[in-house]
C-alpha cells in the first residue's frame, strides 16, 4: 500500500477530531440535532483551518442514519460512502478550476432530482471566491429559491470577494487561525500513534512555523520524519530540515546590526547561504525574533509570555538594551514590508542585503523611527570621541541660504507659565503614557494667541489623536502638575507643505531649555 500524507491520514472524520474551531462545531452540531439545518453556508478562513474538512463531516451528520450527538456515526452506509467518496449525495467542486457559468448550470439541472437515498444532497464549492461574476448570478437564483433537500457550503480564504447577494443568503462561519499549543497537543498524539519520537521544542518550532493552520503543521512535520526516518527528531534536526536558524544565529546578526558593521552583515548573509538556509523563512522568524526583542524591551513582565528557556531569555535581554523601541519598531516595519517583497521576487538575496544595509543605515529613510536611529549613531560616535567638522564650503552655503529664508517674526515676551512648561517639557513627556509619549515626541512648540502653548504636528494621526478633548485635557493636567498651572494647549497639524521653522517660532529653541535625561 502506498504512504498517505500525514494532513490526509490524520483528517478529521468527525466533530470531535476538529482542532481549534469550537465555535463552528458546537454550532452546526446544535443546528442537527434540533433539525434547523440552513440551505447555505459560508466558511471563510486561512488555508489549513479545516473548512472542507468541516463541510465533509457536516455533509456525512446531516445524511447519517443514526446520528450521535450531531455528529456522523461513520459505521451506516451513508457515512462510509461519503468517507471512500462514492456518495452520489455530496459533490466536491472546485472552483478554481470549474468557475464558469456553465459548471453552475449543471447544478441548477442536478437539483431539481431529489436524492436517491439519504435526506439531502449537499453541494461542496471550495475556493467559492473564484467564480465569475456570472457563475455567482447564476447560483443566485438557487439560493435564492434552493429545493429542501438541497445544501450549500461555499469555503473560501478570501471572503470579501464573495458578493453580497450571495453573502446575505449564506450562514457565515469564520474559522479561526488554530493556536500555538492546540497544534503542538495535535502534533505530540500524532507521533505517539505513529510511533516517532520527537522533541518538544521541535514540536513547537514546527507548530509555532505553520502560522495557525493544522495541514501546514503536518507538512512541514511530515518534511522532517522524511530526512530523520527512524530517529528521533531534535529541534537541530527540525531546523535543519526546514531551513531555519536557531535564535544564536538571530543574536549574531542583531548585534551586527544594532553596531551598523555592514561588512560582517554581508558576511553573516554568505555564510547563510554557503549553510543552505532558506531566505524567506529566515526573514520570517528573524521578524518573530525581533518582535520577541521588543516585548522584552517594552516590560519585564514579557519573559513569561514567551516560549523561551531563561537562558535565551537572559541573552535577549542583554541584546535588546543596544537599540531603542522605535529603532526596533523600524527593524520589524522594514523585515515586514520584505517578507512580502521575497514572495514574488527571483532575487530574494539582493532584497535581503539592501534591507539589512538599510537597518545599518537609517539616514537612508526619512521617517521617524530612522531619525531615531540616526541619532543613536551619532551619540555613538560622541561617545567614542568622533566627530567629523562640517566642511567650510557646506557652512558656507548653509549661512547663505539660511540668510535668504525669511525667519517668523520673534515674540517680544514668552508669557512666564508658558516658558516654564517649554522648560519642563520633557520631563512632561516623560510623565505621559506610551502611545501619548511616541506621538507628543514628534510635536514642536509655538506660541499662539496671548498666552496659549501650540503644538504642532507633521503628522496627520498624530494631530487627530491629541486633538480629541479627553487627551488634551489629560495632557493639559499633566503640564499644571509639573508647573503649578494650567495653561492652554492648542493642537494644529502643519498643513502648509512648508518646514515648521518658515512658518512658526521654535520655542524649544528661543528657550534656552535645560536638557533632562530620561
Amino acid at each position: 500500500m502506498s504512504y498517505t500524507a500525514l494532513y490526509r491520514k490524520f483528517r478529521p472524520k468527525e466533530f470531535k477530531d476538529v482542532k481549534g474551531q469550537e465555535h463552528v462545531v458546537t454550532a452546526l452540531k446544535n443546528q442537527i440535532e434540533a433539525d434547523r439545518i440552513g440551505h447555505a453556508y459560508l466558511f471563510c478562513g486561512t488555508r489549513g483551518t479545516g473548512k472542507t474538512s468541516v463541510a465533509k463531516i457536516f455533509a456525512k451528520a446531516v445524511n447519517c442514519e443514526s446520528p450521535i450527538g450531531g455528529s456522523p456515526c461513520g459505521k451506516c452506509a451513508s457515512c462510509r460512502a461519503v468517507a471512500a467518496g462514492a456518495s452520489m449525495n455530496v459533490i466536491e467542486i472546485d472552483a478554481a478550476s470549474n468557475n464558469g457559468v456553465d459548471s453552475i448550470r449543471e447544478i441548477r439541472e442536478e437539483v431539481t432530482y431529489r436524492p436517491t437515498e439519504g435526506k439531502y444532497r449537499v453541494y461542496i464549492i471550495d475556493e467559492a471566491h473564484m467564480l465569475s461574476i456570472g457563475a455567482f448570478n447564476a447560483l443566485l437564483k438557487t439560493l435564492e429559491e434552493p429545493p429542501s433537500y438541497v445544501i450549500f457550503i461555499l469555503a473560501t480564504t478570501e471572503a470579501h470577494k464573495i458578493p453580497v447577494t450571495i453573502l446575505s443568503r449564506c450562514q457565515r462561519y469564520d474559522f479561526k487561525r488554530i493556536s500555538v499549543d492546540t497544534i503542538f497537543e495535535r502534533l505530540k498524539e500524532l507521533l505517539e500513534e505513529e510511533q516517532v519520537l520527537a522533541e518538544e521544542k521541535a514540536l513547537r518550532y514546527i507548530a509555532r512555523a505553520a502560522d495557525g493552520a493544522m495541514r501546514d503543521a503536518l507538512s512541514l512535520l511530515d518534511q522532517c520524519i522524511a530526512l530523520y526516518l527512524g530517529q528521533t527528531l531534535t529541534y537541530d534536526r527540525t531546523l535543519y530540515a526546514l531551513g531555519a536558524a536557531d535564535t544564536e544565529v538571530f543574536g549574531s546578526l542583531f548585534q551586527n546590526v544594532a553596531a551598523q558593521d555592514v561588512p560582517a552583515v554581508i558576511g553573516f548573509v554568505e555564510r547563510l547561504i554557503a549553510d543552505g538556509k532558506e531566505l524567506s523563512q529566515f526573514v520570517m522568524d528573524f521578524t518573530w525574533y525581533l518582535r520577541n526583542l521588543l516585548l522584552l524591551k517594552s516590560s519585564d513582565e514579557m519573559a513569561d509570555a514567551l516560549e523561551l528557556s531563561s537562558e535565551n531569555i537572559e541573552r535577549m535581554q542583554k541584546e535588546a538594551e543596544s537599540a531603542e523601541e522605535e529603532t526596533m519598531i523600524r527593524y520589524i516595519r522594514i523585515f515586514s514590508e520584505l517578507s512580502n517583497q521575497m514572495k514574488y521576487s527571483s532575487q530574494k538575496r539582493i532584497l535581503f542585503e539592501v534591507a539589512l544595509i538599510k537597518l545599518c543605515k537609517p539616514q537612508m529613510e526619512r521617517d521617524y523611527s530612522s531619525v531615531i536611529g540616526r541619532l543613536e549613531q551619532l551619540e555613538r560616535k560622541i561617545e567614542n570621541g568622533v566627530l567629523t567638522e562640517l566642511p567650510e564650503r557646506a557652512y558656507s552655503v548653509h549661512q547663505e541660504k539660511k540668510e535668504e529664508t525669511t525667519a517668523p517674526v520673534l515674540p517680544k515676551a514668552v508669557p512666564e507659565d508658558v516658558e516654564r512648561a517649554v522648560r519642563e517639557w520633557r520631563n512632561i513627556v516623560s510623565a505621559m503614557p506610551g502611545l501619548s509619549r511616541t506621538y507628543l515626541n514628534k510635536a514642536r512648540l509655538t506660541l499662539g494667541g496671548e498666552d496659549e502653548l501650540w503644538l504642532v504636528f507633521e503628522d496627520t494621526m498624530a494631530a487627530g489623536y491629541f486633538g480629541r478633548e479627553e487627551e488634551r485635557t489629560y495632557l493639559e493636567n499633566v503640564i499644571a502638575d509639573h508647573i503649578g498651572k494650567k495653561i492652554a494647549v492648542v493642537i494644529k497639524e502643519n498643513d502648509t507643505n512648508r518646514p515648521f521653522e518658515e512658518s512658526h517660532v521654535d520655542l524649544e529653541k528661543v528657550i534656552h531649555m535645560e536638557i533632562t535625561y530620561e
